[in-house]
């Protein structure tokens, strides 16, 4: 059964370094991840259109290079977080939890008794297809999955510590983008109403000594966020990647032009 490489940089006081792969959804790109050293790729089903199979794919690269695959799952009940978890996911993050009642439902959802009511079957990735032992099996993915709640909304800032106490989540995860609409200032990341609530989430994450990451674009962004007490953190992500790298190259490329001096004349 696989270890958390998540888990075990965040017991340790160390910093979690995410990778974002949403667009190439193809093994190598997550292998390479985990070659770099990154320590999660983070699978996001809540806007793309890929189903659950490609997390088995995914999952597979992940675990050959030691690094840690956490799926945003979809908001469509139980068989979300189940389907994720048993085809090889080590953590899940679902998007905007509003309420302690719905952070206590996805932990029963995804653990296993005494802490949650998660179903059983052991023949997935994560049982190591019926090859580890059943109770082993159910310990170890309590010990070793771990739970990502996306704070994002308003509601949900205005009863943080609740959900921060609600025994089973891991880690609170600030949405930068949705918090700033649900505040009515959209995109205003620096606005007064919105980094006041990014301090409540870090201060109820410390107060019920769990954890807390947010999006975070660049090295300086990352810095910050940490000297906030961050310690889950975005690096990169393949769309940007691909859409920066495209525009870079269009731009360098536009410069060139037909000379008329180069004497070469077509019929």
């Amino acid at each position: 059964m696989t270890k958390s490489k998540v888990l075990q940089k965040l017991r340790s006081g160390d910093l979690v370094r995410v990778v974002g792969i949403n667009r190439v959804t193809e093994p190598w790109l997550a292998e390479v991840a985990g070659k770099l050293g990154f320590d999660v790729v983070w699978l996001d089903m809540e806007h793309r259109a890929f189903g659950y199979d490609v997390i088995d794919r995914i999952s597979l690269a992940c675990r050959s290079t030691g690094i840690d695959l956490m799926v945003r799952i979809l908001k469509t009940g139980y068989s979300s977080p189940m389907r994720a978890l048993e085809f090889g996911a080590n953590g899940l993050m679902v998007p905007h939890c509003r309420s302690a009642g719905e952070a206590r439902q996805w932990v029963e959802w995804s653990r296993f008794p005494p802490l949650g009511r998660r179903g059983f079957d052991n023949a997935g990735a994560s049982g190591d297809y019926a090859l580890a032992d059943p109770l082993e099996y159910m310990s170890q993915s309590n010990e070793e999955t771990f739970l990502v709640l996306q704070i994002e909304d308003r509601e949900a800032v205005e009863c943080v510590e609740e959900i921060a106490a609600v025994e089973g989540v891991d880690l609170l995860f600030v949405g930068p983008a949705d918090l700033t609409i649900s505040y009515g200032a959209p995109m205003q990341f620096d606005h007064p109403r919105v980094q006041d609530a990014i301090d409540r989430v870090a201060q109820a994450a410390a107060q019920a000594g769990k954890w807390w990451g947010t999006v975070t674009e660049t090295p300086e962004a990352a810095q910050s966020a940490v000297d906030r007490g961050a310690r889950l953190v975005t690096c990169a992500n393949d769309h940007f990647l691909l859409l920066r790298g495209l525009q870079d190259a269009y731009r360098q490329f536009e410069k060139v032009e037909v000379r008329k001096e180069s004497g070469i004349a077509f019929r």
